[in-house]
């Protein structure tokens, strides 16, 4: 009965009239990911400098994004076992772009770094309903041979709007210099018209009721996922926000008018590979795509350490955005294959809920070492998890292999 399922949902999304070559849900949601980033990278990419005007220091800016992201990361595990519950996605989409449509303009009017805790917070409230739903509509609109496109066109769309985002923000500040408040109330225009996407233009994906989720319990996931989710762990405890990148370039003496093009950088490469690494990893595998990613990782955070020198911190941003490429999307995509597809908004849930949460700790002790020791210290720390997330994800990958030939 599974495999007829599968076959009839396979053979709607044949019949579905596509765009680019994409399915027409893989398209929208990539269109209103790249609007909806386009808004939130306007603010991202000022959000530190801003914040440093308020008197914030290392650690609170460190404190404020991981408490922001990790804090209602909960929900996304909440959120994708509801939607696999109901056997919908769409409802909780809504909700959640439009927490971000609302919510973005209201920084224009904080006066304190707590306040700006307090927006950014609810306003993440609304990325931890909608973003495991989402990626559960992107597996299940895509066929088992094209997730990996699938999930790095959705990267690709997301860091194109996180290119188009610091390069409005980049404008508006050269007009109005200093005006960080204007940056915050021009992010209203593409939030909402993002919002407006999602409402017309995604449709909800066709499920079976064989497919709706059951009861649900912790071994119902395979070993092999739960492996992969302490790797993730461990990676992502070195993994900490991208806030301190833009304050080191800060210190190196990037003006900053110019800090949101140099973020712009990062994301431009990242939106330039990510779709040919989605389809590479169809090909080659996921687990592969991932090793070097966190190879590159720990090599860019190194130098991010070691370097007092513009031009080679520009160097460094676009291999981060290589690195973004190669494991964003991917890790996704292979969570996606590790779970049964019924309950794959709970298990992909699940792994956002875990890298949001982890991203507290993370950049509490990055902020930590950043206020005490030094601008290279917290860089060293990042390199040094990466490299043993890369070992435990290369034993991964072995087991894996050693598992396929043993049963073949």
């Amino acid at each position: 009965m599974k495999d007829k399922n599968c076959k009839l949902l396979n053979e709607d999304r044949r019949n579905e009239k596509k765009i680019l070559g994409l399915e027409r849900n893989i398209f929208f949601v990539g269109t209103t990911s790249f609007l909806t980033d386009t808004a939130t990278k306007m603010i991202y990419a000022i959000m530190p400098l801003f914040l440093m005007t308020l008197g914030a220091t290392k650690t609170e800016i460190s404190l404020i994004e991981g408490i922001s992201e990790s804090t209602a990361s909960v929900l996304k595990a909440l959120s994708g076992w509801w939607s696999d519950k109901i056997g919908k996605n769409k409802p909780f989409m809504i909700i959640g772009y439009a927490f971000t449509a609302i919510l973005s303009p209201m920084f224009s009017m904080v006066t304190s770094p707590l306040q700006v805790l307090m927006v950014r917070f609810t306003e993440r409230v609304g990325k931890g309903i909608r973003t495991a739903p989402r990626d559960s509509l992107i597996a299940g609109s895509s066929s088992d041979h094209t997730k990996g496109r699938s999930f790095g066109f959705h990267k690709a769309m997301d860091n194109s709007g996180a290119i188009l985002g610091p390069l409005l923000a980049f404008g508006i500040l050269s007009l109005f210099p200093g005006d960080y408040r204007k940056v915050f109330v021009f992010a209203a225009i593409p939030g909402f018209l993002g919002l407006i996407s999602i409402i017309f233009f995604v449709k909800e994906v066709k499920r079976h009721k064989t497919e709706r989720l059951g009861r649900i319990t912790l071994k119902d996931f395979s070993p092999k996922y739960y492996a992969f989710l302490g790797i993730v762990f461990i990676f992502t405890l070195g993994n900490s926000t991208d806030a301190l990148l833009l304050i080191k370039a800060s210190d190196i003496g990037v003006k900053a008018v110019f800090i949101p093009i140099v973020y712009l950088i990062f994301n431009s490469v990242s939106a330039i590979f990510s779709v040919p690494a989605g389809i590479l990893s169809d090909k080659i595998g996921r687990e592969r795509l991932i090793i070097f990613g966190y190879l590159l990782y720990a090599m860019v955070y190194f130098g991010f350490g070691r370097t007092n020198i513009q031009g080679v911190l520009i160097l460094l941003f676009a291999l981060y955005g290589l690195y973004s490429a190669a494991t964003d999307g991917i890790q996704k995509a292979l969570v996606s294959d590790l779970i049964d597809q019924k309950k794959r908004g709970t298990g992909l849930g699940l792994y956002n809920c875990l890298v949001g949460i982890t991203l507290l700790p993370a950049s509490v002790i990055a902020g930590l070492l950043y206020d005490h020791i030094n601008n290279r210290a917290p860089f060293y720390y990042g390199s040094i998890m990466a490299l043993v997330a890369a070992m435990l994800m290369l034993i991964f990958y072995w087991q894996g292999n050693k598992t396929v030939q043993a049963n073949s």
